[in-house]
């Protein structure tokens, strides 16, 4: 699969991209916090009425769906656990895609799945219907961890999902893995980067532990106090993956994500240079004409919210982004990139004379070695964090930008 290729920012535009979100799960982890269903260990697939009411629903969300015309080049199921749904249902969806905006040939086609939630025959079958990236998400390799997060799956089947996936022959599979976890030590954490390296995954996902108040964890757990590890040791564990990571070939392309050489995250891409896309099904979000759109994030509600699109009634209604917020979520899902942003095109969609404060705020940042500027000293090449201490401590230098970029507007309104 060719590397993809930069271009430069876009604000507006038609999308590309869909991204497709599937609720259902076994049950709900201790640390989640997104739209999801629980539906238990015995209803899946066609089995689950449930489930097929949701599918069609989702399906006529995108029939009605206005084209933009252009087709698309990245579909992404997400969840939730897509890997519970039959064959014939991602069938079902896919055919409402192609029927309503085509796919483009060789489209990036991911799909979330988790251990103990497929067979190779159903592999086979989301392969067949046009899947070419699965992730799955391991979390971590110590049965003891897994517990704590309530994870449904053993270690074992970690091994025997990629074990399937091999056999299904994909060659373009992610992992991910989750640091600071409760009781979690360094040594867990670098065994579990050890064998996620010797699965030989294709792209690799790294996140650390967020803990959100409305789940169990947020209930039960406070930031930096045991038996979570400390800012230190979580620091510890991400300055660990990038150099454990990137010493066995992977490239760390965006603060969370490594790949080989040509396997990017092409759908993911689309988040990170701020390009539109559709988002569909429950709680998902979308970014069409300037405007984000999130659809209800209950079940029923969704569905009363697709019948009110279909007889016509005005849903998506949104204020356009703000020019300023553009640029500021621009810059910070831009800076999430390896590559960073350009300067130039910054300038061609917001003016040249955003640049300057933009320069001036990351200037004490560049001192720290935290943000690096090439060719040095210009105002027309790209800007980006070091890796690991720019991207460790890039939510410090995005609110130094936000301060900086919302005193500007400021005194644009007050002089102008």
């Amino acid at each position: 699969m060719p590397a993809p290729s930069r271009q430069d920012l876009t604000l507006s535009g038609i999308p590309r991209a869909a991204y497709i979100h599937i609720p259902f799960c076994r049950r709900r982890c201790y640390y989640c916090d997104f739209p999801i269903a629980v539906v238990g260990d015995k209803l899946w697939g066609e089995n689950s009425g449930t489930i097929t009411q949701y599918i069609d629903a989702l399906c006529r969300e995108i029939a009605i769906t206005p084209s933009g015309g252009a087709d698309l080049g990245t579909v992404f199921f997400g969840g939730g656990t897509p890997s519970l749904l039959a064959v014939n249902q991602l069938e079902q969806i896919l055919d409402a895609l192609e029927r309503r905006f085509h796919l483009q040939a060789g489209a990036e086609i991911s799909m979330e799945i988790d251990p103990g939630t497929f067979s190779l025959t159903q592999l086979q079958g989301y392969q067949a219907a046009g899947v070419n990236r699965v992730s799955l998400g391991a979390q971590a390799f110590q049965p003891e961890l897994l517990a704590a997060c309530g994870r449904s799956h053993s270690v074992e089947e970690i091994y025997t999902a990629v074990a399937t996936i091999q056999s299904a022959r994909f060659t373009n599979f992610n992992l991910d893995l989750i640091s600071g976890l409760p009781t979690q030590t360094l040594e867990q954490w670098q065994a579990s980067l050890s064998a996620a390296v010797a699965l030989a995954p294709t792209h690799l996902s790294i996140y650390d532990l967020t803990i959100e108040p409305v789940t169990a964890f947020g209930r039960r757990y406070q930031p930096g106090i045991a038996p979570l590890p400390t800012d230190d040791i979580t620091a510890t564990m991400y300055r660990l993956a990038s150099e454990i990571l990137r010493g066995a070939g992977y490239e760390h392309y965006e603060i969370s994500n490594y790949a080989r050489p040509g396997y990017q995250c092409r759908h993911n891409r689309v988040y990170w240079q701020n390009q539109p896309y559709y988002g569909f099904g429950m709680g998902a979000t979308s970014y069409t004409q300037q405007q984000r759109f999130t659809r209800p994030h209950k079940r029923q509600e969704y569905f009363e919210w697709v019948e009110a699109l279909e007889r016509g009634e005005s849903v998506l209604n949104t204020p356009q982004t703000a020019r300023v917020d553009m640029l500021l979520e621009t810059l910070m899902v831009g800076l999430r990139l390896a590559e960073g942003l350009s300067l130039k095109a910054l300038a061609s969609q917001f003016g040249e004379a955003v640049v300057q404060p933009i320069l001036d705020c990351l200037a004490p940042h560049q001192a720290q070695g935290w943000v690096e500027l090439s060719p040095p000293g210009s105002a027309e090449g790209r800007v980006r964090l070091s890796d690991p201490e720019g991207f460790l401590f890039s939510n410090v230098i995005l609110v130094d930008l936000w301060t900086a970029l919302e005193n500007y507007q400021t005194g644009l309104a007050v002089t102008g």
